[in-house]
């Protein structure tokens, strides 16, 4: 049976220079994140937004994310109300990818809420990337073209790396891309080996 390996790690901790890695050694991968960006483009994940938010969040037959985010990020109730429409039906999309690639000894799910969202309790194996909070604060900045206290805004809204770490099976340290990749090769022989 094919097992499921969750891979996560806070904002700017490289959770998608791993997902790279796995994809090139010929890992199948699901990035929730994009899946769930797709999801929210459907008629009726709309429907149910609009119908809970209101039809102001639309914009060209799609939901503006950014009008999504603001009304969201700081209110933990009306993201609870949003999370409750989207993770159940990333879940289902999740649930029919693997029925696809039911192949493969393992798969990857990438999800930067793996355990907010509760989705880690699915998993055979759970792998947190983590960076010293420096290099993940530099990252975003560079990424997203942020400031410093829009990254920590975001950071106090995810778990925390020890938070994480305590939860995991295997822990990658994404600093030093040689470092990086002998670790990453130690976690995925212990993974074939599964």
């Amino acid at each position: 049976m094919t097992k499921i390996i969750g891979l996560t790690g806070g904002i700017g901790s490289g959770k998608t220079t791993i997902a790279r890695l796995f994809q090139a050694e010929g890992v199948p991968v699901y990035i929730a994140d994009e899946e769930a960006k797709k999801i929210l483009d459907h008629p009726v994940t709309i429907e149910k937004v609009t119908n809970e938010f209101g039809s102001n969040l639309v914009k060209d037959n799609k939901i503006d994310r950014k009008l999504l985010a603001d009304l969201v990020f700081n209110n933990p109730e009306k993201l609870k109300t949003l999370n409750a429409i989207i993770h159940p039906l990333v879940k289902k999309h999740f649930d029919q990818w693997v029925q696809e690639h039911t192949a493969f000894p393992f798969v990857i799910k990438e999800a930067a809420i793996l355990f907010e969202s509760g989705s880690f309790k699915y998993c055979d194996k759970i792998i947190t990337v983590t960076a010293p909070e420096e290099v993940k604060m530099e990252r975003v900045i560079k990424r997203d073209r942020t400031t410093r206290a829009a990254v920590l805004d975001r950071i106090k809204n995810q778990w925390t790396d020890a938070q994480r770490i305590e939860k995991s099976d295997f822990v990658i340290v994404n600093q030093n891309e040689e470092e990086t990749r002998l670790q990453f090769q130690k976690t995925l022989k212990k993974l074939r080996n599964l």
